[in-house]
């Protein structure tokens, strides 16, 4: 057999290997991006793998917390920190509780389901709602370790002897989870230059006490207690020193309040703060309360109860309560 008749087959065959790679090479080049293509991809993806798994350290109340950073379903089981947050322009999908002062209202709306009380979560609608941070503070502290075992917590400390300044700490350490520091060097600002302003008129206008009346009793209230911002950062001069400044005060009657004579008498009905009939008028319209310059000169304040008792530290409510001991003295030109 000749060579010539054996050349044909080989040259064909290589030829259709030659084809076939060709083809597998085209096909494998369609199907792989280039490197532009590739980047474009990276960075359009990025952005949201970093906002899942970006994180922030936070101190609070209880310890420390890492917890993510702008989180979308947050839960509330406080109502100061509720307060800062609505200051700052931050949504929650959940709240606690069924008493809201009126700039909190809207969160009385059917659209934010209730995660049970101040004092006791409703564990099913906590875990049906999937959060990604929790908040507590106040009267839900106590249970914080359990609710931290659900989500990233973080506890918001209460106001005592340095009330403003946990308060600004407060509203500085929950900007700061949401990117809101901006908003909040605003309203902390905004704040110490009202306060200020307040503390120019009430130093010169007399002494205050500071009273919380419930169920027919009554407790007063010093400097370094819960209702010690008056004193201490509304510049009302005290008309009882040494009062004990224990969470539920120094229990006293109308006798003591005769005694000490204040110019000013602040009074915060705690009934009427958790949604009974309140009877403090009932209880101060007495004869030796009727004595004293604060009755017969008509300074006696009935403060916001929701605001001044159940809220207490959050930045609005304070901001309000200033207003409304700068609006009582601007009614009574001395």
């Amino acid at each position: 057999m000749s060579t010539s008749g054996r050349r044909p087959f080989p040259l064909f065959a290589i030829l259709g290997v030659v084809a076939v790679v060709a083809v597998i090479g085209v096909a494998v080049k369609l199907q792989q991006p280039s490197s532009k293509e590739s980047a474009s991809v990276a960075e359009a993806l990025s952005p949201e793998a970093a906002a899942k798994q970006a994180t922030v350290t936070i101190k609070h109340a209880q310890g420390t917390s890492v917890v993510p950073l702008n989180p979308q379903r947050v839960i509330v089981f406080d109502l100061a920190a509720l307060d800062i947050l609505q200051a700052l322009g931050v949504e929650v999908v959940g709240v606690a509780g069924d008493q809201f002062p009126l700039h909190l209202a809207p969160f009385a709306d059917a659209k934010y389901p209730r995660m049970g009380t101040l004092f006791e979560p409703d564990y099913e609608a906590l875990h049906a709602a999937r959060p990604d941070l929790i908040i507590t503070g106040g009267r839900s502290s106590a249970k914080y370790a359990s609710l931290a075992r659900i989500a990233p917590t973080v506890d918001v400390p209460m106001g005592g002897v340095h009330y403003i300044d946990t308060v600004v700490a407060n509203t500085q350490m929950l900007a700061h989870i949401f990117g809101k520091e901006e908003k909040a060097r605003e309203l902390v600002d905004g704040l110490r230059q009202s306060l200020a302003k307040l503390k120019e008129t009430t130093a010169s206008r007399g002494k205050g006490l500071v009273v919380l009346v419930t169920g027919g009793r009554i407790s007063a209230y010093g400097p370094g207690s819960r209702f010690g911002v008056l004193h201490e950062d509304f510049g009302v001069p005290v008309a009882a020193e040494g009062l004990n400044a224990s969470l539920h005060g120094e229990a006293i009657g109308s006798e003591f309040i005769r005694e000490k004579n204040p110019d000013w008498l602040f009074v915060i009905d705690r009934d009427a703060s958790m949604g009974q009939q309140g009877g403090a008028k009932q209880v101060l319209d007495n004869e030796l309360v009727r004595q004293t310059t604060a009755w017969t000169k008509g300074q006696v304040v009935y403060l916001e109860p929701l605001n001044a008792y159940l809220i207490g530290g959050g930045i609005q409510a304070v901001s309000r309560l200033r207003d409304q001991v700068a609006e009582a003295y601007s009614a009574r030109v001395p």
